[in-house]
């Protein structure tokens, strides 16, 4: 047992060494997920709150009221102007729309007749468009809900939220990011560490060494699994620093747990596809294109219950899956739903990975 520690420590130890001596390792590992970071980042402030223009015509009470309402209502990125620039942001696609407020609302309000508001849309896809035909009217709906007793129309509305926080879109998509930087991470690491041994011909020492197969797959893998959680713990420790997470007490333990077993399922994953390979560029390629397969089959770029049911049911086959929605859980809603079936599945996955490496290895040490 002495014996094996000691090699598997020697390994380990000179695999991390040989890591940090090489930048494009960690280039390679860091790109891709900072790419969609950005990527989703752009995306979400594109189907966020629309940006629309505000035209007010009328100088009465009742203007300035549903002006307030469509304000606080918060649905709009709103830019308060006159007619004649709001049909210039419109042209130059400033704005997606124009809500104008006519002249006699006030008037028509106290004489209880129909107040149309008019809406001109810039209908260049289907999601700005709904999103101004939802808005507007919730807009509305509140003005008239904030004037009591003395609206023409009686509105109650009752929200019952079934979650303790909102979760900005862009929120939402940082931790299947986390996880893709995981997989990528375990994967490259654990993958080159065993690709180098053949590429370089320092296999045959392990075959003239006492060392066993064991020690050496549970030296790389050790390796990949701790390169992978240091650095995705010092990710989940920015954003959450940055506020992007909101851990509560014992749920970073939660987190800490499936980020280990992803880590763990990465570096297995890659120890096989190194051993299996044997090439360097080659096993950088498959990794990179394994992980971003995993991550998008997993719904990594939307919310999975809203994918097509086709991604849903191969999602269910994905490992990366369980993982993003236990931490999901964990950061944002303070929940264990789930948890003991998370942990089930990305557990025998990280052991069938072991499982894997372990035989692509030992083959590649018989041929």
């Amino acid at each position: 047992m002495f014996n094996f520690l000691r090699i598997t420590w020697a390994i380990f130890y000179k695999d991390i060494r040989v890591w940090l001596r090489q930048p494009a390792n960690v280039a390679a590992t860091v790109i891709p997920p900072l790419a969609f970071l950005f990527i989703q980042a752009l995306g979400a402030a594109a189907v966020g709150r629309s940006p629309v223009a505000l035209v007010n015509l009328d100088s009465g009470p009742q203007g300035a009221k549903i002006v307030a309402a469509i304000r606080q209502a918060d649905v709009f990125r709103l830019q308060e102007t006159d007619a004649v620039h709001a049909q210039t942001l419109l042209k130059d696609l400033g704005v997606v729309a124009i809500v104008t407020i006519p002249a006699d609302f006030s008037q028509r309000y106290l004489e209880r007749l129909q107040t149309p508001i008019d809406v001109t849309v810039n209908n260049l896809n289907l999601d700005f468009t709904n999103d101004i035909r939802r808005a507007v009217p919730d807009a509305i709906t509140q003005y008239y809900l904030a004037q009591g007793s003395a609206s023409p129309i009686k509105i109650t509305v009752r929200e019952q939220d079934l979650r303790v926080h909102d979760i900005q879109l862009f929120q939402y998509t940082v931790l299947p990011t986390i996880a893709l930087l995981l997989m990528i991470s375990g994967i490259i690491s654990g993958g080159l560490a065993t690709a180098l041994e053949w590429e370089r011909y320092t296999v045959k020492e392990f075959l003239v060494s006492p060392a066993s197969s064991a020690a050496i797959i549970a030296g790389k893998v050790l390796a990949g699994f701790v390169i992978s959680f240091v650095l995705g713990t010092l990710v989940l420790g920015l954003v959450d620093i940055i506020g992007w997470v909101q851990p509560v007490g014992i749920y970073w333990l939660n987190t800490l747990l499936i980020v280990a077993l992803i880590s763990l399922f990465g570096s297995g994953l890659g120890v096989a596809i190194g051993a299996l390979l044997k090439k360097v560029i080659t096993t950088i390629a498959i990794s990179i294109n394994a992980a971003l397969y995993l991550f998008f089959l997993s719904g990594g770029i939307g919310v999975l219950a809203f994918e097509p049911n086709w991604l849903q049911a191969i999602a269910a086959f994905i490992p990366l899956t369980y993982g993003i929605h236990a931490m999901q859980m964990a950061l944002f809603y303070s929940s264990a739903d789930l948890l003991g079936r998370d942990i089930l599945v990305l557990g025998l996955s990280a052991l069938a990975t072991l499982l894997l490496g372990t035989f692509a290895v030992r083959r590649g040490l018989a041929g």
